[in-house]
């Protein structure tokens, strides 16, 4: 598993020719905060529901902002352990041999190698860690020769996770909440995101929105790619409410 960020054509949800990443308010503010937690060395976190373009625009921002820098992300799938914490940092951080046995020595190579040069860290999935290992995040950042920003990155309860060890949470630098997109940013961001979008009444995106994809961008990631799949499938070249009802039977929803 590579710790580095992934390659920009994998930002997408879907594969889907002619797809753009757009620029919506929460990825111009995630921009903005990223920089601003890069520069001071700080810790932040940006987390939001499922499918709302959290890991999109951290990335696509990372990237953006940071391209010879030296950012390494881990992403949790599952409840780890401490011992489970310091082998991702170990892994993500590519150090040589293998991983100490005892605590101490563990956690003095980690903060040796995080005190050699500037880095940062992504940790997604953040609402997975508990907290001794928030803490644990804490006490590696909090070393007064580690180089390192942090960005933690969750979805629904990581807030609240993070609140919960004041320790920690009174150094987060920048909190940042990304939600559903509004009825406006969808018809301002959804022409530009693929060109079938493009001509189509905005009615018709409107009534799209409020029948399948719910202000979500990965909702519209599919829809986008059903969609397309219907217009290739019939020959038509302009989105209409028929071609609409097909691609809403495929994601469960009806119009």
């Amino acid at each position: 598993m590579t710790h580095h960020l992934p390659p920009a054509p994998t930002d997408q949800y879907v594969a889907l020719p002619d797809a753009r990443l757009v620029t919506t308010r929460a990825l111009l503010a995630a921009r903005e905060n990223l920089a601003d937690t890069i520069a001071a060395r700080a810790m932040t976190c940006i987390h939001g529901g499922a499918g709302f373009g959290k890991t999109i625009a951290v990335t696509s921002c990372l990237r953006e902002l940071e391209p010879d820098q030296d950012i390494r992300r881990i992403t949790f799938h599952t409840r780890p352990t401490l011992r489970t914490v310091r082998q991702e940092l170990f892994t993500a951080l590519e150090l040589p041999g293998r991983p100490p046995r005892y605590a101490g020595e563990f956690d003095h190579l980690l903060k040796n190698e995080l005190a050699a040069r500037p880095r940062t860290l992504v940790l997604d999935e953040a609402q997975w860690l508990s907290g001794d290992q928030l803490e644990y995040v804490r006490y590696i950042w909090d070393d007064p020769y580690t180089r390192v920003a942090i960005v933690f990155v969750g979805g629904e309860g990581c807030h609240q996770t993070l609140r919960k060890e004041p320790m920690l949470s009174s150094r987060i630098f920048i909190w940042q909440r990304i939600t559903r997109l509004t009825p406006e940013e969808v018809l301002d961001v959804i022409l530009l995101y693929h060109p079938i979008w493009a001509d189509a009444d905005p009615h018709d995106i409107t009534f799209a929105d409020n029948h399948a994809a719910h202000g979500n961008f990965r909702n519209w990631a599919r829809l986008t790619a059903h969609t397309h799949t219907a217009l290739e499938r019939t020959g038509r070249t302009r989105v209409d409410r028929e071609v609409l009802r097909w691609a809403f039977s495929r994601l469960g929803s009806t119009g």
